[in-house]
């Protein structure tokens, strides 16, 4: 984790991927598009052919969903509200980190073989790719007692963040 903790300074940075969540009574999957920057993530969910877009928006501690409809959702409560949403609870907040390879500075977490395990999660490097010198996730999964997430990540920006 050491040889990874400049990521931690990677203010912008993007990718565009697949995601599938499952739980003990619900199952989904959707093309993933994730823009970070400093304080503000975009996150773009969609079906096939772009269906069923919806758009998470996560500045501060105020998070937005955007269904594509007239109506905008928000809340100052991040992690309840997307659980309120999705049917099942997704860390967004650490997952911003995860996603990049790293632990949440939040707290503490311990070095498994393929990652680590943080607050009650397991999180999984199942494959690596090289982008721009850097080693960054390619497959991902994360998983506690009840949501099983799985990542593939087809394409990493670095350092640049691009419209969603």
């Amino acid at each position: 984790m050491r040889a990874r903790e400049h990521l931690y300074k990677l203010e912008q940075w993007s990718f565009e991927g697949r995601l599938a969540l499952s739980g003990k009574n619900d199952s989904w999957s959707a093309s993933i598009s994730w823009e970070h920057r400093q304080d503000d993530e975009k996150i773009k969910l969609s079906g096939p052919l772009g269906q069923g877009a919806t758009v998470i928006q996560l500045t501060g501690d105020l998070v937005t969903i955007d269904r594509g409809g007239d109506e905008v959702q928000s809340s100052a409560q991040p992690e309840a509200f997307i659980n309120q949403q999705l049917g099942m609870f997704v860390p967004v907040r650490s997952l911003r980190y995860w996603v990049v390879g790293l632990p949440a500075p939040t707290s503490a977490s311990i070095e498994t073989a393929n990652g680590f395990s943080q607050a009650g999660w397991l999180i999984e490097y199942k494959q690596m790719e090289a982008v721009d010198n850097q080693s960054m996730p390619h497959k991902i999964t994360v998983t506690n007692e009840r949501v099983k997430l799985k990542l593939v990540i087809d394409q990493w920006v670095l350092n640049v963040a691009k419209a969603i």
